[in-house]
């Protein structure tokens, strides 16, 4: 973190988010039986995407259906391409797609460099608060009406990240974590 915020690398954390057309309650108190309208079926829109931890700036590719191996190697040839000249670091976590060999390989010939996270540590990795951003400010207590619109008000909430929603993004998306190195239990 401290090579990015200096500009001797690019650092970005990377994952992959599938949001599925369903009802999202944040908060239902009722005494009487209520109906929420909602959709029968599962239509999935996955987004995988990349945001760099100095500026926040959100790079992403979108699928109407699942993230795969040739999806990361779509969003690595674009972050390549985007900084050329930089020495591009990705924190990703192990998913079976992102520790593949064609992804592997890609970023070796792309001259990335890939670390992954441990198993089980999603909250190491800055996207996965930005995920959550996005559902609590587009899907919660919300209802689309059809599937476009659903596609639409993620892509437009995620395309506001790096302007509209900056100020909010900026505490929640703090790359420190905490430390326990010098706590002590009691029993």
């Amino acid at each position: 973190m401290e090579k990015a915020q200096h500009g001797n690398i690019e650092l970005f954390f990377m994952d992959a988010a599938h949001f599925v057309l369903l009802p999202f309650l944040g908060y239902l108190y009722s005494l009487a039986t209520r109906f929420i309208k909602s959709w029968s079926g599962r239509k999935r829109f996955s987004v995988l995407g990349a945001i760099n931890a100095v500026s926040k700036e959100l790079i992403m590719m979108t699928e109407a259906t699942y993230v795969d191996s040739m999806t990361v190697c779509a969003l690595l040839k674009e972050l390549a391409i985007r900084y050329w000249d930089r020495h591009i670091v990705i924190v990703l976590d192990n998913a079976r797609y992102q520790r593949c060999r064609l992804v592997l390989r890609t970023a070796e010939s792309l001259h990335i460099q890939l670390l992954f996270l441990p198993p089980y540590s999603p909250n190491l990795n800055l996207i996965e608060r930005l995920w959550k951003f996005v559902k609590k400010k587009v899907l919660y207590n919300h209802f689309y009406s059809d599937f476009q619109l659903f596609c639409s008000a993620i892509t437009d909430c995620l395309n506001k990240t790096h302007t509209e929603f900056r100020s909010e993004l900026d505490t929640l998306l703090r790359p420190k974590f905490q430390s326990f190195k010098n706590a002590t239990f009691n029993p």
